[in-house]
């Protein structure tokens, strides 16, 4: 997948989330104000083209799967909405913008997360040309990821962690729920869905896990080299919180190596696929160069 192909899908989430969240047919107006706030916010859209992606990786095409792939953005929009909340990370700014309790105030912030979360799932379950045997597989990946064992375990155990320093295999343990969990069903979803054999489904699975600590890494890298502008968000946060990171457990040379050893395993677990799968190949290897 090139970058134009790239643009062109993101187009075409963007079309379709924004056709999803029409004031004019809401119960609450400001409710769907708040929730399209985040929701349209911009971003990469990169959970939403990880799942059309793997599906291409298996033969399938990436493009049939469009309602998931809104599905999996609207979990992520609310799981950052409430992770930005006082009780939480109580961020002001994401993507550049004023967080959205500071414009619609906390109540209304959790609100919009709630139902941005229960949305996804009714829009699930309008996916056509599915079997119900792969939306049943597909809503329990995406289920698992969003729940106890998934985001929200990984931050609880960041609210419980707050001011700690925790172990290595703590932090792994956090992060592989609050972030690698959905990158591992947006991966998994999109195999799912085009059908993948079961040696493919693993070989995705190992590449997802990989692909998700290699992200949290180098985020936590940029939060020490990053510059505001890009990344939408001051940097040095997570020092100024006494947050545990894989720079903070270890050293910024370390972290580095770590992200560039996660991004070599994501590599050799797709050995088994043909150039269907170069857009994951190029995808986990920027992620050692990304600014944002």
């Amino acid at each position: 997948m090139q970058k134009q192909e790239w643009k062109e899908r993101v187009q075409l989430v963007e079309k379709a989330l924004q056709a999803e969240l029409r004031e004019d047919e809401a119960l609450d107006a400001k409710l769907c104000e708040a929730m399209k706030y985040s929701l349209m916010a911009g971003g990469k859209r990169l959970r939403p083209i990880l799942l059309m992606a793997a599906a291409d990786a298996v033969g399938g095409r990436g493009t049939d799967y469009l309602q998931m792939a809104c599905a999996i953005e609207m979990i992520h929009t609310y799981s950052l909405i409430h992770d930005d909340l006082p009780a939480m990370d109580n961020d002001d700014y994401r993507r550049g913008k004023l967080t959205n309790h500071k414009v619609f105030g906390d109540g209304m912030a959790v609100l919009a997360g709630d139902a941005l979360l229960t949305l996804a799932f009714e829009v699930m379950l309008r996916q056509t040309d599915i079997s119900p045997a792969a939306a049943l597989a597909v809503v329990r990946e995406m289920s698992q990821a969003a729940g106890p064992n998934g985001m929200v375990g990984g931050q609880a155990i960041d609210l419980e962690s707050e001011g700690q320093r925790i172990s290595m295999p703590q932090l792994r343990k956090m992060h592989m729920g609050k972030t690698g969990a959905l990158f591992r069903a947006a991966i998994r979803s999109g195999a799912i869905l085009a059908e993948a054999h079961p040696v493919e489904l693993s070989a995705l699975t190992v590449y997802a896990e990989r692909f998700g600590l290699a992200f949290q890494i180098t985020d936590d890298i940029l939060d020490v080299e990053g510059d505001a502008a890009n990344i939408g968000k001051p940097v040095g946060s997570d020092e100024r919180n006494h947050k545990s990171t894989y720079v903070t457990l270890t050293s910024l040379e370390e972290a580095h190596r770590l992200a560039g050893q996660a991004v070599e395993e994501a590599m050799e677990a797709l050995t088994i696929f043909d150039d269907k799968a170069d857009f994951l190949r190029e995808l986990v290897k920027s992620l050692l160069t990304r600014n944002k």
